[in-house]
């Protein structure tokens, strides 16, 4: 299973070196094997080894250049990033990111060869349309994706959920990943208000391929906790 913590803009440099150190020492002392991800904020990226991965939030699609506020390929190769997070619903919804820039974000990285944490989902207005307005929506999502990229994992995260206690039921889940899995084999995560009381629930589904985490990822011991949940599962 693949668990992964998206750390957004928390914690300081110094915390998150303590962060990364606090989960490597546990996966290590209780033999988990799972796939471990952790999107630090972009100021607090370093070289890290170990078991778990340390991905970039977002970056720009180039090498370097004259993008003011934006990193790029060298920045990330220096400390041996070679994992990335696009298309969170924040980015698409705050920051304005369009389905055109994602792509084009997408396929620089993919060419790359990164592992990329690609993130589709839909917000409340879309989802009281009705299934079929909602799958459309979100299949847009998809568009100028290389769906079989071989480094591809998918996220599903109902924007409405995210950050806000609510979460679709455990039927919903499961009936919505076995959706999307037609359009992809990429392992595909839940994400949107997982936290340590409904991730191994959520985790247990049978198209469920394990979990992104946001505000409950911050404290190292729950995030650990959800890490051992899915060693438990082992599927």
């Amino acid at each position: 299973m693949i668990i992964a913590a998206n750390l957004k803009t928390n914690l300081t440099r110094e915390k998150t070196l303590h962060y990364l150190q606090e989960v490597e020492h546990f996966l290590e002392q209780n033999g988990v094997s799972q796939e471990v991800l952790v999107f630090p904020a972009i100021s607090n990226l370093n070289s890290h080894k170990g078991q778990l991965v340390v991905g970039t939030q977002n970056a720009y699609p180039a090498i370097n250049g004259a993008f003011t506020g934006e990193i790029g390929y060298e920045q990330l190769e220096e400390f041996g990033i070679k994992t990335i997070l696009i298309g969170h619903s924040e980015r698409r919804h705050i920051l304005g990111e369009t389905q055109e820039l994602l792509a084009l974000k997408f396929n620089f990285y993919k060419n790359l060869g990164f592992k990329i944490v690609y993130c589709v989902g839909e917000p409340l207005s879309v989802r009281e349309l009705g299934h079929e307005k909602m799958m459309e929506y979100i299949s847009a999502q998809y568009e100028g994706i290389d769906t079989s990229y071989e480094n591809l994992i998918i996220a599903y995260e109902p924007v409405w959920a995210i950050g806000t206690g609510l979460t679709p039921t455990l039927e919903e889940i499961d009936s919505i990943h076995k959706e999307l899995k037609v359009k992809s084999s990429a392992p595909l995560l839940y994400g949107g208000s997982v936290k340590v009381t409904n991730a191994k629930e959520v985790m247990a589904l049978e198209n469920v391929d394990g979990i992104l985490v946001g505000s409950a990822a911050l404290y190292a011991e729950h995030f650990c906790t959800m890490c051992m949940y899915a060693q438990e599962l082992d599927k």
